[in-house]
């Protein structure tokens, strides 16, 4: 699933090419993609007719483009949704859930999903943020993430420190692939409770978490397949630079130990057992 650099590339190429357009019309062309905007397709198009995107904006995972007053057209991109620009004589796609078309005439903008987990929906906002998303945490980048309140929530838990990682009421945007890439950055096993951090390894394990999805997001992000791609339909390159997921048995780049893959919530988790020693 696409993480905070892969859905930041994503909001850079939208603020670029949709803010300041007014929206023509709204076109669903499979309602699992509005499926969170219960009033219903036809009500989710006749929202967003005749309003002007302000900007686009992006808290974790979750990308939303502010409608002025009031409104914002909110996306999650699930495990393969795209939301690509390209001009309106194009040939639809094969797996084009939604479609708006512009005033001016530009470009289109599609929101495309292959495995249909992903979902768009008109929602009110609330405190800055989409109403169903103001329950989670600031992520990282953000200027309302204060490191002193991550720390001590994160000492308050008494759980696995990668587990901590993934839980969105503690810090949004770092799923799999870059908590083991951070981890590994800071040499902590995934398995290490967090009441065993001290306040310097928390420090430390933040800036991890910010240099890897920097390092990421300078890439373009992280593209396993043809899914993971930006407005524009290009894919990011950050996969070459992975330390730790995805590595199984090759060796670490700091001691030449075999990366070692361990079972970790239905997914895998991917450690150095020298760099990353395991707790008792």
């Amino acid at each position: 699933m696409p993480e905070l650099p892969e859905v930041e590339v994503v909001r850079r190429g939208l603020a670029e090419w949709v803010t300041g357009r007014e929206i023509a019309e709204a076109e669903v062309l499979h309602p699992r993609a509005v499926r969170r905007h219960l009033p219903g397709a036809d009500e989710f198009a006749s929202r967003l007719k005749g309003r002007t995107i302000v900007s686009a904006e992006r808290r974790g995972k979750y990308l939303w483009l502010p409608l002025g007053p009031g409104d914002a057209l909110m996306a999650h991109l699930g495990m393969s949704g795209q939301l690509l620009v390209v001009r309106p004589d194009s040939p639809l796609e094969k797996h084009l859930r939604v479609r708006l078309r512009f005033a001016d005439g530009g470009p289109d903008l599609r929101f495309v999903d292959q495995r249909t987990f992903g979902h768009v929906m008109v929602t009110p906002m609330a405190g800055g943020v989409p109403e169903p998303i103001a329950h989670i945490a600031p992520d990282p980048f953000e200027d309302s993430f204060a490191d002193e309140v991550f720390a001590r929530k994160l000492k308050a838990k008494n759980t696995e420190v990668k587990r901590a990682l993934l839980d969105q009421s503690l810090i949004s945007g770092v799923g799999n692939i870059y908590a083991d890439e951070a981890l590994w950055l800071a040499k902590l096993h995934w398995a290490r409770s967090t009441r065993t951090l001290t306040q310097p390894k928390i420090t430390e394990l933040l800036a991890g978490v910010r240099a890897v999805m920097s390092s990421a997001l300078a890439q373009g992000g992280t593209s396993f397949d043809s899914l993971y791609v930006n407005v524009n339909g290009e894919s990011g390159y950050f996969e070459r630079s992975l330390e730790a997921y995805g590595r199984r048995d090759l060796p670490c780049s700091r001691c030449g130990t075999p990366i070692r893959r361990d079972p970790f919530m239905n997914r895998s988790s991917y450690s150095c057992p020298t760099c990353q020693r395991k707790p008792r």
